[in-house]
């Protein structure tokens, strides 16, 4: 796929996920702009990796529930670059535990992180992304978000927001070219499935109906095509990439 000309922001790009869409991207000829929370120099590390790829990176650190660094993300992505093109809202936490003893502060956390920051981030690019009558936005969800998780209400809350938000969108911008869709993720082998009990881990393996956990690539690989010119007439979508789990 093509990307060569184009300009792609990716809220939490340092690593996992976020890093190998940047990848993805990059591989295609994109501009990568990433944003970080705090790891600086796992951001030079994702930066690094797409200019050895031919392409040129910026990484800024942005907290994507907030509006004032959502902006000034989004303006150093155009000062760099003189335009958006792509958007991929990844950016996300975990704060699980069961609903009787979770703490406030902790689904506020969770819902201001994966679902204000999306929003955030939508709505400061929909203006720009008109303007050209071109554009691609890529939310992540989770088959958390399709399927409800015990002890993650605020996670699944937040991803299944996400899917609202993205079909709610999707008609909103349908007749400007730009498409909006959803990328929902199984099991995927990051820093995040990682720190997994053991015990939870098989037992999740066991409910995938191809036997193992996703690569990263297998994600970015779904962000792509749905971010190119082959999925002009692709959106409002949900694309579950987690080997059967959401059957």
């Amino acid at each position: 796929m093509n990307f060569a000309g184009k300009t792609a922001v990716v809220t939490g790009g340092s690593r996992g996920l976020g890093r190998a869409v940047c990848l993805e991207l990059a591989k295609g000829g994109a501009n990568v702009v990433l944003c970080y929370a705090g790891n600086e120099a796992a951001a030079g590390e994702t930066v690094a990796a797409c200019e050895a790829l031919g392409a040129k990176a910026l990484a800024v650190r942005c907290d994507v529930a907030k509006a004032d660094e959502v902006k000034a993300l989004m303006d150093a992505a155009v000062q760099a670059f003189g335009r958006i093109d792509i958007l991929v809202n990844n950016a996300g936490i975990t704060r699980d535990g069961l609903l009787m003893m979770m703490k406030e502060d902790d689904f506020d956390a969770v819902i201001n992180a994966n679902l204000k920051g999306a929003f955030l981030c939508m709505k400061a690019v929909s203006r720009l992304m008109m303007k050209q009558r071109w554009g691609r936005i890529v939310n992540l969800s989770s088959v958390v978000g399709l399927r409800g998780n015990a002890g993650q209400v605020n996670y699944a809350a937040s991803k299944a927001g996400v899917i609202g938000m993205t079909k709610s969108l999707a008609k909103e911008l349908a007749t400007r070219g730009v498409t909006v869709n959803a990328v929902a993720p199984g099991f995927i082998d990051t820093d995040m499935t990682a720190a997994m009990p053991q015990a939870a881990r098989e037992a999740t393996l066991a409910s995938i109906p191809m036997g193992r956990m996703g690569a990263p690539e297998d994600v970015a690989k779904a962000v792509a095509f749905l971010a190119s010119d082959e999925a002009a007439y692709v959106t409002g979508q949900v694309l579950a990439v987690d080997g059967g789990m959401a059957m």
